[in-house]
Formats: structure tokens, C-alpha cells, sequence
């Protein structure tokens, strides 16, 4: 950013006495080593540097002889054995060197007061402005600390088993319950109670002329209290454990306090209000069950009687066996009377009345048999019943006693739920359980003002910064 006017680099050659004046005005001496490497250890450079070596040294012999009168005599043959020497040796050309001149001083430019000064605007001014407010006009908040969670019945009885599989699933309600408070908590509804219970509009809006910036206007609606009521209120919840923390702040550790008690009460209603839906929906619900099932058993049972009634019979397998015993007998009463029959005609004579006695009772116990077999299958006829064949009576009659068995089973599985409603609801299957009761602050720790203004500072330096960079990349560019 500094400029000056340019010169043009002075050039001298190697062995040239003002080299080494102007590199050691110039800060920058050369050393033997160096320039023997920078010129690749030659034998030129080398022989140059004897010669200079011996020059220094007759220079200092002749100091310390002191004045003789030979000295011009020595000093002639000295500079005529040096001629004679360099005439003697190959001219080569001698390396040159370019310094640069030395940089002047820097000096402030208007483009750097401007800098300066933007810096002095935008960064120290507002950070200046921010911590006066923060230490100088802010009041002192006092914080309430409390912490719940909503907790259901350890005991489970056998059919809520696969209730518990699906909470080991994700299907459980824990995380349900614990998401319904936390949306109730920062709700419009808890807000317009706690308002009507402890007039938190006006306890925030006291200070509004002294802090305006932590306090709320004293005009506020609803919605506007709600979104205060956001600020000072924070929920911290855990979905794993379903804990949930909140705290409060006030401009006093009491109001504060207050606050989170109305709340942990208001919370506490909102699940009790839950447990009764739950359990009056439950009842309802096991009710119209029951009554569904009673009326099914009921219909059932009339059914089954009509056919009782219609076909004279009340339980046709019992009818049906009756009469297989009737066949079993009349099936065994032919029997012994074919044997009788034969032993009558290997001992008596053709023509015997007994003959003829016991083939009129063969003949009758066969026609029975028929009979008792027809009956089966076609309409009994002597009974007058008017029943029909016996496979579609026993059919109908074995539909009619599995609809009373299902209704029977229907009506007690009913019966069971509605008195495991009736139960739960005599109970409460989920509450509030607060594992720490809202505190009561001794000391302020908000507004937390070394935090907040290290962040504006750091927002106002991170600001200027960017600022001066794209002002400085416009203007090299342009």
C-alpha cells in the first residue's frame, strides 16, 4: 500500500572498490564464500582474491615500517611487478551485480484514516454502545429450574404384551406423551392461564421504559406475550428418556419460581385431563362391545330355540343316536330270529306252524329295518313331525350351535375387556412425575452479558472485516 519513486539499480562490477561501500550502506554485504559459490568456485574469482589479499598485506607492512626513503622506490617496483603480473594474465570479464535502492519510511495515506476511522464506527462504537447497555441499563433476571416427565404404569397384564413389543419397537407412547408437553408448554392456551393466574404482562412490561431490549411493551397481545413467553421460557427435552427440563426467567426469583409451579400444575391437569379421555373412551368403547356381543348371543339362542320348536327335537344327535340304537336292536332281533328259524327247520317237518310263525317274524323285522332306514333320509311320516331328512336337520342344527358358541365366546371376551376398562379407569395409568421441584434463584445470572458481548463483538469485527476486504477487491479491481 505504500509507494514511492522508483530509481533506477545502479550496476557495478566484481572487484570494483564501491561494491562493497554500497552494500554495506545498503544493508547488504557480500561475503567471500558467497560470491565464490555465486560464481561457481572459478579460478578467476579465486587468483582476484589473492591479489587482493596481498595488497592488504604489503599495504600493512609498509605502515609499520614507518618512513624510509626507499619507500617510492619500493612503492615503483611494487606497482611495476603488478602491471608486469596483470599484463601477463588473460583479460575475462568480471560479473556485475544489480542493487535495488532501499524502500522510504511508510506513511499514512487517506485510504488508511478512512479504514481507521470505519473501524472506530462500525467495530468499537457499537461494541462500546452494547456494553454500556448490558452492564449500565439491563436489570438483573433470576432464573427457575425445574424438571419432569411423564411416566405410565410398571404393571402390565398378559394381553398388553404386544402392547410392550411395539413400545421396544418405536410404537410405544412414552415419546407421544413427552412431545404433547413440550408443544403444551410453548402453547397459546398455557400462556393465557398463567397469564390469568399470576398477570405475567404486567410483570414483564414493568421495566419496559428502563429495558427495552429484554423487556416486552405493555400493549402486547396474545400472540405477541406468546412469542415473549418464548424468550424467557426454554424446554430442553430428551426423546430417549423422555426428560424434560425447563427454566423460567423473571426479574424476581419469586415471580420466577411462581412461574414454573403454574406451569408443572397446568402440565400436571393437561395429563390428568388425557388419563380421563383415555379411560372414558375406553369404557365407552368396551360398552358397545358388550352390548354388540349380547345382542349376538341373544340371536343366537332364539335361533336355536325356533329350531327346537319348528322340528320338535332338542338335540338331534341325541335323537339321531335313539334311533341308531332302535336299527342296533331290531338288527339284532333279526339275527336271532334267523336262528331260530333254522334250528326250527333241521328239527320239525315242512308245514310246521312254527315255520311259518317265525319267517311272519322275520319278515315284520325287516320291514322295520327298512322302515327305521327310510326315515333317515325322507320325512319321519309316523312321528308327524314334518321334519325334513336328517343330514340337512343335523347341518342346520350344528350351524345354529357353532353361532351360540362364537356369540358365547364373543360375549366373554366383552365381559373381560369391559372390566379391564373398568379397572384402568379406577387407576391412572399415566402421570406427571417431577424429579425436580421449580427453585428458587439466589442470584442473577441473566442476561449472561460477558457472552453476549463477546458475541457482538466478534459479529461487529467478523462485519468490518468483510467490509474492508470487498471495498479494497472493488478497488483494485477499478
Amino acid at each position: 500500500p505504500f509507494t514511492s519513486a522508483r530509481k533506477e539499480p545502479q550496476v557495478y562490477r566484481f572487484g570494483d572498490p564501491n561494491l562493497s561501500e554500497s552494500l554495506v550502506g545498503s544493508g547488504l554485504e557480500t561475503n567471500p564464500r558467497n560470491e565464490e559459490d555465486g560464481l561457481h568456485k572459478s579460478q578467476d574469482a579465486k587468483e582476484a582474491e589473492n591479489l587482493k589479499k596481498t595488497q592488504r598485506q604489503n599495504l600493512k607492512k609498509n605502515q609499520n615500517e614507518g618512513p624510509n626513503p626507499n619507500k617510492g622506490q619500493n612503492k615503483n617496483s611494487g606497482q611495476n611487478q603488478n602491471k608486469a603480473r596483470n599484463q601477463s594474465q588473460p583479460k575475462q570479464p568480471q560479473p556485475e551485480f544489480r542493487v535495488l535502492p532501499t524502500a522510504p519510511p511508510a506513511q499514512m495515506r487517506t485510504r488508511h484514516w478512512g479504514l481507521f476511522v470505519s473501524f472506530l464506527l462500525f467495530v468499537v462504537l457499537p461494541f462500546a454502545a452494547i456494553c454500556y447497555y448490558l452492564w449500565g441499563v439491563s436489570h438483573d433476571q433470576y432464573s427457575s429450574t425445574s424438571g419432569f416427565t411423564v411416566r405410565q404404569e410398571e404393571g402390565a397384564a398378559a394381553h398388553e404384551l404386544l402392547g410392550g413389543i411395539a413400545q421396544l419397537t418405536g410404537g410405544g407412547g412414552g415419546g407421544s406423551d413427552g412431545n404433547i408437553l413440550y408443544e403444551f408448554i410453548l402453547s397459546q392456551e398455557l400462556v393465557q392461564s398463567v397469564d390469568a393466574t399470576l398477570n405475567i404482562k404486567d410483570h414483564y412490561s414493568a421495566r419496559w421504559e428502563e429495558d427495552p431490549f429484554f423487556a416486552i411493551w405493555p400493549d402486547a397481545t396474545i400472540e405477541e406475550l406468546l412469542w415473549y413467553w418464548q424468550r424467557v421460557v426454554r424446554i430442553s427435552y430428551d426423546e430417549g428418556s423422555g426428560l424434560v427440563e425447563l427454566r423460567v426467567l423473571a426479574y424476581e426469583p419469586e415471580m420466577a419460581q411462581k412461574i414454573g409451579q403454574e406451569i408443572v400444575r397446568l402440565s400436571q391437569a393437561m395429563i390428568n385431563d388425557l388419563n380421563e379421555q383415555a379411560r372414558a373412551d375406553a369404557l365407552r368403547y368396551a360398552s358397545v362391545d358388550l352390548e354388540a356381543s349380547v345382542v349376538r348371543l341373544k340371536d343366537a339362542r332364539e335361533a336355536l330355540t325356533g329350531f327346537r320348536t319348528r322340528t320338535q327335537i332338542v338335540d338331534p344327535e341325541a335323537d339321531l343316536q335313539g334311533r341308531m340304537g332302535v336299527m342296533n336292536n331290531l338288527q339284532q332281533q333279526l339275527a336271532e330270529a334267523l336262528i331260530e328259524y333254522d334250528l326250527l327247520a333241521g328239527t320239525t317237518r315242512s308245514g310246521d306252524p312254527r315255520l311259518s310263525q317265525a319267517e311272519k317274524r322275520i319278515d315284520v323285522i325287516r320291514e322295520r329295518i327298512v322302515q327305521e332306514r327310510l326315515s333317515f333320509a325322507t320325512d319321519g311320516g309316523e312321528d308327524g313331525s314334518g321334519t325334513s331328512d336328517y343330514p340337512n336337520l343335523i347341518a342346520e342344527y350344528e350351524g345354529l350351535v357353532v353361532d351360540r358358541e362364537f356369540a358365547e365366546e364373543s360375549y366373554r371376551a366383552a365381559l373381560a375387556a369391559f372390566d379391564v376398562a373398568r379397572a384402568k379407569a379406577s387407576r391412572q395409568s399415566r402421570y406427571l412425575a417431577t424429579y425436580v421441584q421449580p427453585t428458587l434463584s439466589e442470584s442473577s445470572l441473566f442476561p449472561r452479558r460477558w457472552v453476549m458481548a463477546s458475541l457482538g463483538g466478534l459479529f461487529l469485527l467478523l462485519s468490518w472485516g468483510v467490509m474492508a476486504l470487498v471495498y479494497y477487491s472493488i478497488r483494485d479491481r477499478s
